[in-house]
């Protein structure tokens, strides 16, 4: 009974396009589609129901570690369509579970509205690139499609470190080592400690989730390999302070050092619901000049939102500006963009202005500390 309904509920939302199914006892299935929360019109869900359905996709080791530790995460591929990455919990003493899903293709750099200056950024013969954002923002995607055009268009070696693998990448142009973390290899940052012996040219760290797996991302990024590392932050400027602030005060010095000389650009992105059906993803870039550096290594990193704005010749762009074009071009509303926005009170003020017909530009201010 279950391999059957599992079955018409993954083939729904692929044809629906949803994001997530969401399997709660109490309800029946809901599907988050376009942002939206979506509930079935069918049967109200069981125990015994949920818990079919978690037995009929759940791996033994995931099912073990369910009833060990509360909850597992696992990925699979549902034929030729889709791959879901799944949460499996207990609530209530129940299961629940959430199917996220990844679609097969890959957009391109393009498709994903990613300019020039990223791809510049992960074409460098080395250093850090961070992909931002809160849970759910398209990191992933970005991520994806970035890989895939390097493995279209380069000769390289690369490696992903993921939890659970997300995407699979075929061999192109590149050959493509993924390992799964806690199938393949126990943590993150034993496996870029790894990495470093199998001639990599890219290493893709899916989480910088601890401070040994940040030191390891940092140390391979200096010793001449690009790596690719995602945090849940929402600003660039954020970004640089979240990782400084991992550190205990005494090894801080030394990080902004080895920071300033590897990161060479960090992305932070944001979701929002497109006018007329679909989504949109909206992206704040800061592309590390001499300048930033600088800025990272004396610990001025209040300027770096004031860099950011005077760097669009870098191709660097600040969240709200890249909002306030979304909105101006007609593509999401108001309340949308106010809604992502780092200084909201700000874009509301611009966004009056330019309806009155006065774009004034964005206020530059040093000492703004960046959204966390």
């Amino acid at each position: 009974m279950a391999t059957v309904l599992i079955d018409k509920l993954l083939q729904a939302a692929v044809k629906q396009n949803a994001s997530d199914i969401h399997i709660v006892v109490g309800q029946p299935p809901v599907f988050r589609l376009h942002g939206r929360m979506r509930r079935l019109e069918t049967k109200v869900l069981e125990p015994d129901d949920a818990m079919a359905l978690m037995k009929s996709i759940a791996p033994e080791r995931c099912q073990r570690e369910l009833q060990e530790r509360g909850g597992s995460d696992f990925g699979f591929a549902f034929g030729e369509l889709a791959r879901f990455r799944v949460s499996i919990f207990k609530q209530r003493g129940n299961v629940s579970m959430v199917l996220r899903q990844i679609p097969n293709d890959k957009l391109t750099p393009e498709q994903l509205g990613l300019n020039d200056a990223v791809l510049a950024m992960v074409q460098r013969p080395r250093g850090l690139v961070l992909v931002t954002g809160p849970t759910g923002s398209g990191k992933s995607t970005t991520l994806a499609s970035l890989i895939n055009f390097l493995n279209e268009t380069h000769d390289h070696h690369i490696i992903t470190i993921e939890d659970p693998i997300e995407f699979y990448h075929d061999h192109k142009k590149s050959t493509v080592n993924q390992r799964e973390v806690g199938v393949d290899v126990p943590t993150f940052s034993e496996a870029i400690r790894r990495a470093l012996r199998q001639d990599p040219d890219v290493i893709l760290v899916g989480e910088l989730r601890d401070l040994e797996t940040m030191q390891a991302a940092i140390s391979a990024a200096e010793t001449g390999h690009v790596v690719f590392g995602t945090l849940h932050t929402n600003s660039a400027q954020g970004t640089v302070n979240r990782i400084i602030d991992a550190f205990p005060g005494n090894l801080q010095d030394q990080i902004r050092t080895q920071l300033s000389t590897a990161l060479i650009g960090v992305v932070a992105q944001a979701l929002l619901p497109k006018i007329g059906g679909g989504r949109i993803a909206v992206y704040e870039v800061l592309v590390v000049t001499p300048g930033i550096a600088n800025l990272i290594r004396e610990n001025k990193t209040f300027r770096i939102n004031s860099a950011i704005q005077t760097g669009a010749k870098f191709g660097m762009q600040l969240m709200d500006d890249a909002l306030f074009n979304v909105w101006r071009d007609g593509k999401c509303t108001v309340e949308d963009v106010l809604n992502k926005s780092h200084r909201p009170d700000d874009l509301a003020k611009r966004i009056v202005n330019a309806k009155r017909g006065i774009d004034t530009g964005p206020e530059v201010d040093d000492e703004e500390g960046g959204g966390h």
